[in-house]
């Protein structure tokens, strides 16, 4: 049966008996016009209303789906989809089911994923919200572009089709909304063969209100696509902080800084410090996780990634140890400076610097240390359990 159909097209659905009717007629219909060896599949998420019971009335394939979740109905659907492609698409009809001719023929032409692009095909009035349509797709669509390299201009249309075989070694696994960048981002990480066509969104058919939630799985997207890059997500704000309070902390231990008429000194010192405290324990989380990342199959292994996994703990262990005790010996000096004057008041101007040096190079000593060991943990990825006493 598997070898014999060429193109499954899968629906998500959740209480769509208004609309899964339609959707489904138009679906067959393309199948017949364009003689594709192909079944349509419902992933039923749990409906409450009469859907599965259309859907199986009109010769459609029902899959229940007990998990919640818009990712969690489409996993179980490719997973029992019986066609070397899969075109998914919601079951309110908001999408063409008619014309998929362009995602077959980029499938057949050797495309792993071929996603619709609403804003190139057109949007009705009144099938997208202005906030979605002008500011929620526009800026997480340009955000994933920029992090994963991609030219992929609508992150989030819900019509798209792709090799069965290619998205399944991905690993997909979100069960919400964000489901839908998953797919384009891990599909962009494992470098697979992308393309987009122009596809219309036209207002759906249903009279309840719609499953997205604008905010909330807006969110949820923009979370995703951070977890998965944590070179935006770490890195580059840890360079940041660090090299701006760094530079900021030179200048201001050798004195006070004057700007025209503002004067930069001990306050600003402190700030410029705790800066550079909080950027080294950003960057050190970044190498965290990229090591977690690699060692568990999360992200694909670059080569820089693969250099980062054999950097021995000991260089940060004994490098902390270093660091302390030069912090150390810098606040025994300023303890000696302190008993010269028989440990009297001094001059804030001049010894709060040497203390907030010797207590920077200390924090960030032992940090350092510790860290080394906690690498040592991350990379042991093949725990056995213990036995029970």
């Amino acid at each position: 049966m598997t070898d014999e159909i060429e193109l499954t097209i899968l629906m998500p659905c959740l209480n769509e008996e208004e609309t899964i009717g339609a959707c489904i007629s138009k679906a067959q219909q393309f199948l017949k016009n364009y003689q594709i060896a192909g079944e349509i599949l419902i992933a039923d998420n749990a409906s409450t209303d009469k859907s599965a019971e259309i859907a199986q009335k009109m010769g459609a394939r029902v899959v229940h789906v007990e998990k919640k979740g818009y990712g969690s109905a489409l996993i179980c659907g490719t997973q029992n989809a019986r066609g070397k492609y899969v075109i998914m698409g919601d079951a309110d009809d908001s999408y063409d089911f008619l014309h998929l001719e362009g995602f077959v023929e980029k499938l057949r032409a050797g495309y792993d994923l071929v996603m619709g692009d609403r804003f190139a095909g057109g949007i009705e009035k009144g099938a997208m919200p202005w906030l979605h349509k002008y500011v929620g797709n526009l800026i997480l669509s340009a955000i994933g572009r920029l992090f994963f390299n991609s030219k992929i201009k609508d992150f989030h249309c819900g019509l798209r089709g792709y090799n069965k075989k290619s998205i399944e070694k991905l690993g997909l696994q979100t069960a919400g909304m964000e489901y839908a960048s998953e797919m384009v981002v891990k599909a962009e990480l494992y470098h697979l063969k992308i393309t987009q066509i122009p596809t219309v969104l036209r207002k759906d058919g249903r009279s309840h209100k719609p499953h997205l939630r604008s905010f909330r799985d807006g969110w949820r997207h923009l979370k995703f696509l951070y977890i998965y890059t944590p070179d935006w997500l770490y890195l580059y704000p840890g360079i940041f902080l660090t090299v701006c309070g760094g530079i900021g902390s030179m200048f201001l231990l050798a004195g006070p800084v004057q700007i025209g008429d503002v004067v930069f000194s001990i306050h600003t010192l402190l700030y410029c410090i705790f800066a550079a405290i909080i950027g080294v324990n950003i960057i050190l989380l970044f190498l965290f996780s990229k090591i977690y990342a690699s060692t568990n199959n999360f992200l694909p292994v670059s080569r820089f990634t693969e250099k980062m996994i054999h950097i021995k703990e000991d260089y940060f262990i004994f490098g902390g140890i270093l660091l302390f005790v030069i912090g150390f010996a810098v606040g025994v000096t300023a303890l000696s400076a302190w008993s010269e004057t028989g440990y009297h008041n001094l001059v804030p101007e001049k010894m709060v610097r040497l203390v907030l040096l010797s207590a920077f190079l200390m924090e960030i000593g032992l940090q350092f240390a510790f860290s080394g060991f906690f690498i040592g943990i991350l990379k042991i990825n093949n725990i056995k359990k213990p036995p029970v006493r």
